[in-house]
C-alpha cells in the first residue's frame, strides 16, 4: 500500500502522544524499525516523544539556567536586543510582541532567538553566507556571562539529533536514508528560548501563551520544563490533547514544510501553549528546515489520482520568512530588515 493510500484510511483522531526511544539506530534494521513508528506517528498524530536522544542533561541544565538568568533582567536591558531593529528575528522578542492566532490579541511570551553560528567564530562560514535572505547576524547579551556559549552548546546538540531524525523521516516515506542530506546542507534552525509567565486573565481574554498555530519548517524539536502542563494538541475531532513534558525527553512535531512535501501525508498539527500553572514556564524549540532555495512540492510517493498534489512548489526559505511576518508584522508597515 503507498503512502497516499494509507493515509486516506488515517483519523487524527488522537488522545496520546507516542514515545519512541531513539537510542538504538546503529544498524540500518534498527533505523528502519524506527522509521516505522515514527512514520505512524507522524501520520495519525504529527508529535511524538523522543527518549535517550544523546544530548547530556548537563548541557541542556546549562543552557536552561542561563535562559532564566537572561529573562531575569530587566527590561530596558534585554531591549537593547530587541529583534525590530536587530533584524531577521534575531534577538528579543517582549511579551505580546507576536501573535501566533490572528483571532487573539497577543502571546503571553517573550523570546530570544539565535540561528547557526560556530562557537568558534569562522571568518567565512558558509552555512550563514548561504541561508539566503534568513541569514543574519547573531546578537548576544553581556548578561549572563555564559550566555552564548551555554546556548550554542545546546543548538548543536539540538542540530546532531535533527540531522538523525532527517535520516528516519527519510526511511518513514520510503526514501534512500541520504535523501535529505543535500538538501540541508545550510539549512534553516532557528532556535527560540522562551518564558511563559503564569497566564491570570479571563480565559475569554485573547492573550494565551502562543496561539494556535502549527509550525512553519519541516520539523521542531522541543525541549519543555518538567512537571508544568501547557502545550496541547489540536485532534481531528477539535479537541484539546494534553502533550505534558516527561523528564528525559524531547517532542518532535512536524510542521509545515514538511507536510506540504509529503502531501499531508505527514501531519502539522496545530497546537498552542497555555500557562495557568500559576509558575513561570521555560522552553526551547529548534525549528529545523532545509536550504533555503530548496524546492518544497508534494513527492510523488505522496500524490495519487484520489490524492491528487494539495501545494504548488515553494522555496523554503521564502514560505518560512513570509510566515514570521504574518506573525510578527501582520498589523505594522515596518517590515524586517537584515543585517
Amino acid at each position: 500500500m503507498s503512502l497516499a493510500e494509507t493515509a486516506a484510511s488515517v483519523s487524527g483522531a488522537f488522545d496520546s502522544i507516542p514515545i519512541i526511544d531513539v537510542g538504538h539506530a546503529s544498524t540500518l534494521d534498527e533505523r528502519i524499525a524506527l522509521a516505522q513508528q515514527i512514520r505512524d506517528a507522524c501520520m495519525n498524530v504529527g508529535f511524538f516523544y523522543i527518549r535517550n536522544h544523546g544530548i547530556p542533561q548537563e548541557t541542556i541544565d546549562k543552557a536552561v539556567s542561563a535562559m532564566k538568568g537572561f529573562f531575569s533582567l530587566p527590561l530596558e536591558t534585554k531591549m537593547k536586543l530587541y529583534h525590530r531593529e536587530v533584524g531577521n528575528f534575531r534577538g528579543y522578542e517582549p511579551v505580546l510582541d507576536s501573535n501566533a492566532d490572528p483571532a487573539n490579541r497577543g502571546d503571553l511570551h517573550e523570546g530570544f532567538e539565535i540561528g547557526w553560528e560556530e562557537l568558534v567564530l569562522k571568518e567565512n562560514d558558509e552555512k550563514r553566507a548561504n541561508a539566503g535572505a534568513m541569514a543574519g547576524t547573531n546578537v548576544w547579551p553581556s548578561e549572563p556571562a555564559e550566555f552564548r556559549e551555554t546556548c550554542l552548546n545546546y543548538y548543536h546538540a539540538a542540530i546532531g539529533v535533527g540531522k538523525v531524525l532527517f535520516r528516519l523521516f527519510a526511511l518513514a516515506l520510503d526514501l534512500p536514508e541520504t535523501y535529505f542530506d543535500d538538501k540541508t546542507r545550510n539549512s534553516a534552525a532557528a532556535m527560540r528560548f522562551l518564558h511563559y509567565p503564569p497566564q491570570t486573565g479571563p480565559e475569554d481574554d485573547g492573550i494565551v501563551g502562543i496561539g494556535a498555530h502549527s509550525d512553519f519548517e519541516c520539523f521542531t524539536i522541543l525541549w519543555q520544563e518538567p512537571d508544568i502542563q501547557a502545550l496541547q494538541l489540536l485532534n481531528s475531532e477539535k479537541k484539546w490533547v494534553a502533550a505534558p513534558a516527561i523528564p528525559g525527553t524531547l517532542v518532535v512535531n512536524i510542521g509545515d514544510q514538511l507536510a506540504r512535501w509529503t502531501n499531508d501525508v505527514f501531519r502539522s498539527t496545530v497546537h498552542r501553549a497555555i500557562n495557568r500553572t500559576g509558575v513561570h514556564r521555560y522552553s526551547i524549540p529548534l525549528f529545523f528546515g532545509t536550504d533555503y532555495l530548496v524546492q518544497v512540492e508534494p513527492m510523488p510517493s505522496c500524490v495519487s489520482p484520489e490524492r491528487p498534489p494539495k501545494y504548488e512548489p515553494v522555496a523554503a526559505g521564502d514560505y518560512v520568512r513570509q510566515r514570521l511576518q504574518d506573525v510578527y508584522y501582520r498589523n505594522t508597515t515596518s517590515p524586517p530588515t537584515g543585517n
